[in-house]
This record gives structure tokens, C-alpha cells and sequence, in this order.
């Protein structure tokens, strides 16, 4: 996997998380997953696909970083992980993938986007759509942590 796809999906996250909910949040050392079991208790994945490119992003939050978004976002006390918290994963996939497929777009790159599908629950697995090498990324907040998951092949 190239890694130049990776800092773009990085940067999106940060740009779309401190924008739209005011959070800080800071990168941890990457590393490269070996199992398919989520971190977080919610995961947006989507999937990526180019006429040289196939890949996956995956957002996965812990229970209070999800929580302490939505409620930043919305306005309004949050304290299970129901629809409202289920939609608003969704929308940060969507908006995230889509500044980082801008982002690659500029570099020359054409990726579609899917439909961010979500995923809860204690100890859910996270299916990336290339069967590429899994480059996750930690962050930390505040409220705790959430995990930045890329995979990526290409026929080059």
C-alpha cells in the first residue's frame, strides 16, 4: 500500500472532527493491524474504488469519544449509542472520506466513494474491502480514544 493514502484520510479526520465538533485530538504511532476485531464500540467503515485503486476507511469510537461528539454536534445530552449516535458515525465517515478523496483527487487520483455502512457492539469485526495491508492510526482525545483504520491495493 502506498502510504501516501493514508495522511489525507488522517488530516480530513482531524479537519472534520475539530470543525464541525471543536475537538483536539492528536495522532498516536501507526501500526499495522493483524486481527479484523474492532477498538472502538461504533465503526463507520466505506469503501473506495478506482480504476488503479481499491481500498477501505474505517472510523472505529470508543463509547465516550462517540458520545462527547454527538453531544458537541448536537446540542444536546447523549448517553448510549442509539440511532442519533449510529447516524452521526455515518455522516463523520461520509464527510471524512470525502475530504480525503478531494485531497487525492488533487494528486491525480480518482477514487468513488461508497455508502459508509455502521457498525456497533461489543467486539465487532471491521471486513475492509482490499484484502490489503490494515494501517491504523490512534488518536486521542479528551474524551479518550477512537482509531483511523486504511487499507488500500493497487494494480499499478
Amino acid at each position: 500500500m502506498k502510504f501516501e493514502y493514508v495522511n489525507p484520510f488522517l488530516t480530513s479526520m482531524v479537519k472534520v472532527l475539530t470543525t464541525m465538533a471543536n475537538i483536539e485530538c492528536s495522532a498516536g504511532k501507526a501500526y499495522l493491524k493483524k486481527t479484523m476485531s474492532a477498538e472502538g464500540q461504533v465503526t463507520g467503515i466505506m469503501g473506495l474504488g478506482g480504476e488503479k485503486t481499491k481500498g477501505s476507511f474505517a472510523v472505529s469510537f470508543t463509547k465516550p469519544v462517540i458520545l462527547d461528539i454527538t453531544e458537541r454536534m448536537l446540542g444536546e445530552t447523549v448517553t448510549t449509542i442509539d440511532e442519533t449516535v449510529i447516524d452521526m458515525v455515518g455522516e463523520l465517515t461520509n464527510m471524512s472520506a470525502g475530504g480525503a478523496v478531494a485531497q487525492l483527487s488533487q494528486k491525480g487520483y480518482d477514487l468513488n466513494m461508497g455508502t459508509p455502512v455502521v457498525v456497533s457492539g461489543e467486539s465487532h469485526h471491521i471486513d475492509h474491502s482490499s484484502k490489503g495491508p490494515i494501517i491504523v492510526v490512534p488518536f486521542t482525545t479528551d474524551a479518550g480514544d477512537f482509531f483511523v483504520e486504511i487499507s488500500f491495493v493497487t494494480k499499478d
